[in-house]
């Protein structure tokens, strides 16, 4: 009788990173709506984290940038109608 183990999983670094520049996305289309100077910050630094670590969704990647860096100027535009840090309707 011969016993055997499954190996462990090893997660690939590109699985990694396209796990991050899908997160990204997500939360910079999130980050539009609600939390924007929080999720703004954090899609940023993903996506660049997913693009440095040689993600194969690129594409994914460029949005979530592209929306955390909305997320900010959406935050500045509502900051400065209201002078204050939150915006509201």
């Amino acid at each position: 009788m011969e016993l055997t183990t499954a190996a462990p999983r090893n997660r690939s670094a590109a699985r990694d990173a396209d796990g991050m520049a899908v997160a990204s996305f997500i939360l910079g289309l999130v980050g539009l709506l609600a939390l924007n100077v929080f999720l703004g910050p954090v899609a940023i630094i993903l996506a660049s984290a997913a693009l440095l670590r040689g993600t194969t969704r690129r594409g994914r990647a460029f949005l979530g940038l592209g929306l955390g860096v909305a997320d900010l100027v959406v935050l500045v535009a509502f900051m400065s109608a209201d002078s204050t840090l939150s915006w509201s309707f």
